[in-house]
């Protein structure tokens, strides 16, 4: 197992961890550990598509049809007609 020394932490960073670590019952060393995986876990959160991210924006407003993701396609400005 790995060992990390941070140096330089302000006092006011290192009493709200011993509070913390307090308030869930365990060392600050351990709830510096869950903070650290709490954290890498976040970030392996895969990303979804553009239309995925729109469908569960509009997912309470009655949004019934899928939105397609498209790919490959050149994109293109629009052409005004008079």
């Amino acid at each position: 197992m790995a060992q990390l020394v941070v140096r330089n932490i302000a006092g006011s960073i290192k009493t709200g961890l011993q509070r913390r670590a307090r308030h869930h019952g365990r060392s600050m060393e351990e709830e510096i550990r869950e903070i650290l995986r709490s954290a890498v876990a976040a970030e392996d959160v895969p990303a979804c598509g553009l239309g995925q991210e729109i469908a569960a924006l509009f997912s309470k407003t009655g949004l019934t049809s899928d939105i397609l993701e498209l790919r490959g396609h050149e994109a293109r400005p629009a052409t005004l007609e008079e």
